[in-house]
């Protein structure tokens, strides 16, 4: 959350809910970008970032 917090800064506001069951989704804007459930592994060093980059960014 910290690296997210220095890369958008305010422009993005991060919470953390907690879940259970090893739930781990990451929702931007309204769209699930990474879902450990549906991919069976967690995000990989700046998948998430590169993800949100890319959603803010229309790609």
């Amino acid at each position: 959350m910290a690296e997210l917090e220095r890369r958008f800064g305010e422009a993005i506001d991060v919470n953390l809910v907690k879940g259970d069951r090893g739930v781990f989704d990451v929702v931007v804007d309204g769209a699930l970008i990474f879902s450990k459930r549906q991919l069976g592994r967690f995000p990989g060093g700046r998948e998430i970032i590169e993800s949100i980059e890319a959603l803010r960014s229309g790609r």
